[in-house]
Parts: C-alpha cells; sequence; structure tokens
C-alpha cells in the first residue's frame, strides 16, 4: 500500500483509514489512477466502501454494496474510522427515490442535491445521519421496501429518457447494467454491478412466452458474451439503457427497435428476482 500525506485520511497513529463513505452527490469511479482513465461505475451519495491502497492522489476502493473495485480521487470521499464503518454498515437506511433533490449538510449549512438509489444512513425524522454529521432530506424514500414487480417497474420508468453513460449510474446518465441495479436497488433487490454478474443470480424462465413483468432479460455478443441487459415490461416490450433509457419490442430473438426497425440485441436469458 502506497501511504498518502492527506492528513484527514490517517487515524490517530498515523496509518491510512481503511474505509470511506461518498458524501458528494455522484462521484466517478475509474478503472486505473488516473484522471483520463475510463469511469467504470460511480458512487452515489452514503454510499461505503473499503479502501484497499493508494497511489498519490488515488484510492483504490472494494464498494460495499456490490464488491466492485476501482479507483477514486482521495479528495471526493469521507474517511471513515472501523467502528463508524462498522456501524453505518449496519445501521437503518433509506433509499432515496426522488430522481433528484436536495439535502443539506447542518455542519455548515451547505445545500446540494442527491439522486435517486443514494443511500441515508441512520435516517429517522427526515435527517440522515453520518458520524457525527447530520443531513436533512425532505424528498421521497425507501425505508426496508418490499420488493414487488409494480414498484420496480415504477421506479423504472422514472429514468425513461436518461441519456446512456458508460458507467453511469444516476438519472444524469446511465448505463444499461447501472440503470437496473439503481432501480432495484431503491426497490429493495441487492443486484451486482455488471450485466453478466446479474446474470449469474435469479431464476431462470425457460421460455419468453413465461416472462412475467419486472423479469430481467440479458443478451450476449457475438462471442457469446452477456453485454447487455433490460427490465421486461408487459405486452412484449422492455425498457433498457441503449443510446438513452427507452422501450422497444422484445420477442424470442432479442430487442426489436421501434425507431430504426431492427434487432439491436440478441437474447441469452431471462432471469426473475422478485
Amino acid at each position: 500500500m502506497i501511504r498518502d500525506n492527506n492528513p484527514q485520511h490517517l487515524t490517530r497513529n498515523s496509518q491510512p483509514m481503511k474505509y470511506g463513505i461518498c458524501n458528494l452527490s455522484i462521484v466517478p469511479c475509474r478503472k486505473e489512477p488516473s484522471d483520463k482513465s475510463e469511469m467504470v461505475t460511480q458512487l452515489l451519495f452514503g454510499e461505503l466502501f473499503e479502501v484497499l491502497a493508494f497511489k498519490e492522489k488515488w484510492a483504490c476502493i472494494k464498494t460495499s454494496y456490490d464488491d466492485y473495485e476501482c479507483w477514486i480521487d482521495i479528495k471526493q470521499y469521507q474517511p471513515l474510522h472501523d467502528e463508524v464503518y462498522s456501524a453505518l454498515l449496519y445501521a437503518k437506511t433509506a433509499i432515496v427515490s426522488d430522481l433528484i433533490h436536495v439535502i443539506q449538510s447542518e455542519a455548515d449549512r451547505n445545500i446540494f442535491p442527491i439522486v435517486a438509489g443514494s443511500s441515508l444512513p441512520n435516517f429517522k425524522n427526515k435527517e440522515a445521519r453520518i458520524s457525527q454529521i447530520a443531513y436533512t432530506y425532505e424528498g421521497e424514500f425507501e425505508l426496508e421496501p418490499k420488493p414487488s414487480a409494480p414498484k420496480i417497474i415504477e421506479y423504472a420508468y422514472q429514468f425513461l429518457n436518461t441519456p446512456y453513460l458508460w458507467g453511469g449510474r444516476s438519472p444524469m446518465g446511465i448505463d444499461c447494467s447501472g440503470f437496473t441495479q439503481v432501480v432495484h436497488k431503491i426497490g429493495g433487490i441487492k443486484l451486482k454491478r455488471d450485466a453478466w454478474q446479474q446474470a449469474e443470480k435469479g431464476n431462470p424462465v425457460s421460455f419468453i412466452e413465461e416472462a412475467k413483468e419486472a423479469d430481467l432479460a440479458f443478451f450476449d455478443n457475438k462471442d457469446g458474451r452477456i453485454t447487455h441487459v433490460g427490465i421486461v415490461l408487459k405486452g412484449n416490450k422492455i425498457i433498457h439503457a441503449s443510446g438513452k433509457v427507452r422501450i422497444d419490442t422484445l420477442d424470442h430473438q432479442g430487442i426489436f427497435n421501434n425507431e430504426t426497425q431492427q434487432y439491436t440485441h440478441k437474447l441469452r436469458i431471462i432471469k426473475r428476482f422478485i
């Protein structure tokens, strides 16, 4: 591990803190420790992680929600002591269901936006608490939701026309598996980050005729790798992120783009999570 000189990342015995939390709206997570490296995912407000290593101004992290490894700028998170991280990991946490809403830090009275899928730890009486800092939030949220197909579909529709963004997990830009992950997070179902990882879970649906609303449909490329995912709707439709979050036709071949009148994705498997 490469130690960093920034004192905010050190414990009392001058050792780097091993955990952290996202205390900004959205933080880009990169494949390599460079601003020029591709963004592979994003952290949303309130999401926890373990710090694996430091390199110059970068921290290599493993996200607590989905075990995803990536690099973030050390200026873009709040370091946590072990005991604080453990308490937050098991704290009662609300999930933001508004597409976007403001939150206010009681420490400095700063107001900033947070997006759907953000986490609000220790949430009670419109207030979340991270360590000694309280944050006031008056928007919509889910607290210990009971997973249901109607709720998943409701939250999926909120993202309609969100532009596609590789690595994105927000209504400002989202990719296919980020879309399914965040929608399910709000609805009380934990999914991994990438489409191929999501496809390893759930119960398989044998035939497309047996597919139900809120099932996940997975699609592969010419090499047989699963590279795309979407949420099944009623009436042989699917909502997915391709160019933007859109609704297209789904049949046994795959996704038929209603605008171009062409098949864009080849169906591989359908899984049920509810």
